[in-house]
């Protein structure tokens, strides 16, 4: 009995999460649905949400598609190599070199956009120093690659940190067992540290996707409003075209499909913490 009141007792520190929730997430949600599934007139439509179909709306999916899985395999392609040096590294260096790796995030996220347009303008900072040892300069100002380069650098820490974490956790006795047995570095890689940081990589994958998929400062900073993703075209309708119902249709539908993906991602992750090594 006293066991249940303790739990009944701390079952009320939740409360201020529980209000939060409601207040920032059930109810704006709620208000969402509401405006995607009426029409102005005030009758029930699913136009707003099969307006994702629109050969415009569709274009800028498709974008923010190429936007969102070309940054998600950069960052695991930068990832891995990071974390296996970290690896190596003992405590008091790998402390450190995590500190530089996450220090930027502690930085406004506007101005990280902003420099980084400052560095990839025409008359920027890069092109100055390919002026300066004899080479060309190249025009990456408003252009899908500066918007590639902005969305990997500020999403890159959330796919090297949960793989750190999943490779942090794997046993040192198990690799020197692999090079005791003539397993070389690359084998080591692919039998043992991969397959032991899928989960990571999985909640990697999740952490930079989504994100870069619904992002729309980066693209109207370092594309100059030239390059549309499915977030601009979202943001537009609510702030400059004020139909709050197409706007909440395309949400809706955008949300769907993370969802999916997410669900997918999801369920490959618990299939993989019970899989075997390869």
């Amino acid at each position: 009995m006293n066991k249940l009141k303790g739990i009944n007792k701390r079952s009320w520190l939740s409360t201020p999460y529980l209000i939060w929730i409601i207040g920032f997430t059930v109810i704006p949600m709620a208000v969402i649905f509401r405006y995607a599934l009426s029409s102005p007139e005030g009758g029930f439509t699913l136009a707003n949400v099969a307006a994702i179909a629109d050969p415009v709306h569709l274009k800028a999916v498709i974008f923010s598609l190429e936007i969102a899985v070309g940054c998600t395999l950069i960052c695991i392609l930068l990832s891995y190599p990071l974390v296996l040096a970290l690896r190596r590294l003992n405590l008091g260096k790998r402390g450190f070199a995590l500190f530089v790796l996450i220090l930027p995030m502690w930085m406004n996220f506007i101005l990280r956009v902003l420099a980084w347009q400052m560095i990839l303008s025409n008359n920027g900072i890069l092109n100055l120093l390919l002026q300066k040892i004899g080479l060309e300069p190249v025009a990456l100002a408003n252009s899908g690659v500066a918007i590639m380069i902005g969305v990997v650098y500020d999403y890159l820490p959330y796919m090297v940190l949960p793989i750190f974490n999943a490779v942090s956790e794997i046993d040192e006795d198990i690799i020197d067992a692999a090079k005791d047995l003539g397993a070389g570095g690359f084998t080591i890689f692919r039998k043992i540290i991969f397959p032991l940081s899928v989960p990571g990589l999985l909640s990697g994958i999740v952490m930079v996707f989504v994100p870069s998929m619904t992002s729309f400062v980066i693209s109207d900073i370092l594309g100059g409003g030239k390059l549309q993703l499915i977030g601009n075209i979202i943001e537009q309708e609510f702030t400059k075209s004020m139909n709050w119902y197409l706007g909440s249709g395309l949400s809706v539908s955008l949300m769907i499909f993370v969802l999916i993906s997410m669900a997918f991602t999801m369920r490959n992750d618990m299939e993989g913490k019970g899989s075997a090594i390869w």
